[in-house]
């Protein structure tokens, strides 16, 4: 394989999903070119075994949230939040959003639980990782409504919607972020947005272990996976895997406050 370096810009591999080979999966990060990873909290009980994973690997950062379909023991505060976010790997608020497909959490609980981590990430200074599905017109409001200055720092995770979306989400200044989907044979729509975003506004991610990209469909996804959605975004934009994993690398960290 080329030598290049990519940043998985949104994965969980904490999850249970990669108990029995986790020290293998990071193996085949690094020989994919994959030296970058953001750990994703759904939960905030789950937060200490990322951080300890980030801990581990001077090239994984963490972020801390609560997922909007999840239910947890304990809702989160303000308090919370930032308590477990005081931490230099901690380097986004996240995921949030909104999310209408399942009805785990009820729409009013996942509004008043967006509109806590967008106040919190705001408070300090971080980007958010958002989770939009089925739910476009009330997330996107949402984070209209909340901007400052007209702008919201962070990261629309997994694109799966619209054109419309994708340029009311740049307008507030945020990156959108492609993973396998992209690659799927019917989702010619998706990867017509994904040839229009900006450069310096594209991230990759796997949201492994879900959504393994082609070749790999219908197995557990993993972060080494990532080439292969920079593979089908670097074709369809016509520009080299080197230059898109550059760019987009530059973006996450950027992103994430990582350049110092």
């Amino acid at each position: 394989m080329p030598a290049i370096a990519l940043f998985d810009s949104h994965c969980h591999l904490d999850f249970p999903h990669f108990d029995q080979d986790r020290d293998a999966v990071r193996q085949r990060m690094q020989q994919a070119g994959v030296n970058r990873a953001m750990l994703v909290s759904t939960e905030l009980s789950h937060v200490p075994r990322i951080r300890a994973l980030a801990e581990s690997d001077a090239g994984f950062c963490f972020s801390v949230g609560v997922h909007p379909n999840h239910a947890p023991d304990t809702e989160p505060d303000a308090a919370l939040l930032m308590q477990y976010a005081d931490h230099p790997r901690c380097r986004a608020i996240g995921e949030t959003g909104m999310d209408f497909f399942r009805h785990h959490v009820a729409p009013d609980v996942q509004r008043a639980r967006f509109k806590l981590h967008i106040q919190v990430a705001q408070d300090l200074d971080l980007p958010l990782i958002i989770h939009m599905r089925d739910a476009d017109e009330p997330c996107m409001h949402m984070l209209e409504s909340m901007a400052k200055n007209g702008k919201i720092d962070g990261i629309m995770h997994c694109f799966s919607s619209t054109l419309t979306y994708a340029e009311r989400a740049l307008a507030l200044g945020m990156d959108i972020s492609f993973s396998g989907n992209v690659t799927y044979k019917r989702n010619d729509a998706l990867r017509a947005v994904a040839s229009s975003v900006p450069a310096e506004r594209l991230l990759v991610e796997t949201d492994a272990p879900f959504l393994a990209p082609v070749p790999h469909r219908g197995a557990r996804n993993e972060p080494a996976f990532v080439r292969d959605v920079a593979v089908c975004l670097a074709k369809l934009r016509g520009v080299s895997l080197t230059e898109l994993a550059t760019q987009c690398t530059a973006n996450a960290m950027q992103r994430f406050g990582l350049n110092d």
